[in-house]
């Protein structure tokens, strides 16, 4: 995530310096959770954390389960990663739903950290796992705020209960505004208990309550979202942080659990390109876990918090699992099979090219998704300039096409390839390079869905990969002379091995000297033969 990648890349350059190491010194361990220490403290962590964490980390890595390893280098890496998976919390925790819907969730927060929107990824969220949610708009304070949720509600296809239009934002919302509500005094108190009630006469069985923040910690805020946790009574309160506000992560935290008290913590902006390590310690100094992070700006960038997975994204380890999750929930696996076989039979269109890479945008960003495989802080550059709007051109080409075009490549003359630049933007270069694309992963994948090594461009059949009519691995060409006669082939593979020139053989010359070059060898050949010889 981009988010801790300056901190990935400092563990990482660390970790570096232990490789080879046989056995660690208490100085290496000593430098070790210095430069650890520097990297958190430039990441943001708050500073007690700080201390325990690196406390922790030297005293089990000063313990028998370094010294005794065989690598210690990974022992220490392994110690680092389990001390990250506790201080985000240990176990990955889940919402717990009420015995009698509905299940009450309220969110609170600070104005600023995304609470409206997070509403509606979470309400999306549970609407995909068979939950009926309704949305509360209970902030009648900020401008505009119930109508952004509404706006929220209707692309997250779920239900909205906003009997109040709060505050507007006109020119005289200012003077006319309630302590608790918008330009007409309403009350979010009330809001928030008649939305409880309704879910129960409608059958909602989730309500997420979207309540007012502020942009720092005051006893107005305080007040209200006490007020209205007394009035709803909710299963669930949602303390909403941005990842990456800094040092004022856990002041805020803090303030929060006094004063209203919060079941569990969504880190919301995790895709920003701050430090945004105050985030680590939210978790350890509330002592309440994350349940969600927002990985982006769409209702799909959301998911569920694993800290084993956080902390192996930290350290560069990837995220396997949440990768393969992402995939299993967006790709069809009847129509994968259907894909398969066509593959295998050579009848893979441009149709089917442009379904499989619709359901891999809805995966979410590209970029996110490299990210998460092991070692991606190597290709960081690469996934920096990676231009994702490259795939919404290709999409662009092939919806250009007729479907007969679409279905037989082949037919695209240059008329034809013409026309399909100019409907999609873009030029006829383009056009040609991805149907070259197409035509080499299609006879690729042809290929690797027979069980066989597949032929790389530019390179040939890979060795052992069955090519060439069954015939077995081909040896290397054998380096040495090929002359017939023993002496002189015994001579020429003598001066081969001492590290002479090969010399080529010439008419006139019974030892083959006379054609390597005008006036036979140089004297360094003769001298590297002679020395061979021992003579």
């Amino acid at each position: 995530m981009a988010t801790f990648g300056n901190l990935t890349d400092r563990l990482a350059e660390t970790f570096k310096n232990l490789r080879g190491k046989g056995k660690l010194t208490p100085a290496d361990v000593d430098g070790t959770v210095r430069e650890i220490r520097r990297a958190l403290l430039d990441a943001d962590v708050a500073l007690e954390v700080v201390k325990e964490f690196t406390g922790k980390v030297r005293d089990r890595a000063l313990g028998d389960e370094v010294s005794k390893a065989l690598n210690p280098a990974q022992q220490v890496v392994q110690i680092v990663n389990d001390e990250l998976i506790s201080i985000l919390g240990g176990e990955a925790r889940r919402i717990q739903f009420a015995k009698t819907a509905p299940t009450i969730i309220m969110l609170a927060g600070l104005q600023g950290a995304g609470k409206t929107t997070l509403a509606g990824k979470l309400a999306k969220w549970l609407a995909a796992d068979n939950h009926t949610p309704l949305l509360v708009a209970a902030d009648l304070q900020r401008p505009n705020a119930v109508t952004q949720l509404q706006v929220v509600a209707e692309q997250a296809g779920v239900a909205v209960y906003a009997p109040e239009p709060g505050n507007t934002g006109g020119e005289d919302a200012a003077p006319s505004r309630g302590l608790f509500g918008g330009p007409k005094g309403g009350d979010p108190v009330k809001v928030a208990r008649d939305a409880v009630k309704f879910a129960r006469d409608k059958q909602y069985d989730v309500v997420i309550v979207d309540t007012a923040g502020r942009l720092g910690v005051d006893a107005e805020l305080m007040k209200q979202a006490s007020d209205i946790r007394r009035a709803i009574d909710p299963d669930e309160v949602f303390f909403v942080i941005d990842a990456m506000i800094g040092q004022d992560a856990v002041a805020t935290a803090k303030a929060f659990q006094e004063g209203v008290d919060f079941t569990a913590v969504v880190l919301t902006k995790l895709d920003g390109d701050a430090r945004g390590g105050a985030a680590l310690s939210v978790a350890s100094v509330t002592g309440r876990p994350i349940i969600f992070a927002s990985t982006g700006e769409g209702l799909g960038d959301f998911e569920p918090f694993y800290p084993d997975r956080m902390a192996s994204r930290i350290l560069d380890l990837g995220d396997i699992l949440t990768l393969i999750e992402q995939a299993q929930k967006n790709f069809d696996e009847e129509e994968s099979l259907k894909i398969a076989e066509k593959f295998a039979t050579d009848t893979f269109t441009l149709e089917d090219f442009l379904s499989q890479m619709q359901q891999l945008k809805n995966m979410g960003s590209i970029k996110s998704m490299l990210g998460m495989l092991p070692g991606a802080k190597g290709m960081r550059e690469q996934l920096d300039n990676f231009d994702e709007s490259e795939i919404t051109r290709t999409e662009a080409i092939i919806q250009s096409m007729t479907l007969q075009e679409r279905r037989a490549p082949k037919v695209l003359n240059g008329s034809r390839r013409v026309r399909i630049a100019r409907g999609s933007g873009t030029t006829v270069t383009e056009v040609n390079a991805l149907v070259n694309r197409f035509e080499q992963a299609a006879k690729m994948m042809k290929t690797v869905a027979k069980g066989q090594m597949p032929q790389m461009p530019g390179v040939g059949p890979m060795p052992g990969a069955g090519f060439g009519g069954g015939r077995g691995k081909q040896q290397p060409k054998k380096k040495g002379s090929k002359s017939g006669n023993p002496a002189k082939r015994a001579a020429e593979n003598a001066a081969l091995a001492a590290g002479a020139k090969p010399v080529t053989p010439g008419s006139g010359s019974g030892f083959g000297l006379g054609g390597a070059k005008e006036g036979g060898p140089s004297p360094e050949e003769l001298a590297s033969l002679q020395k061979f010889l021992g003579k």
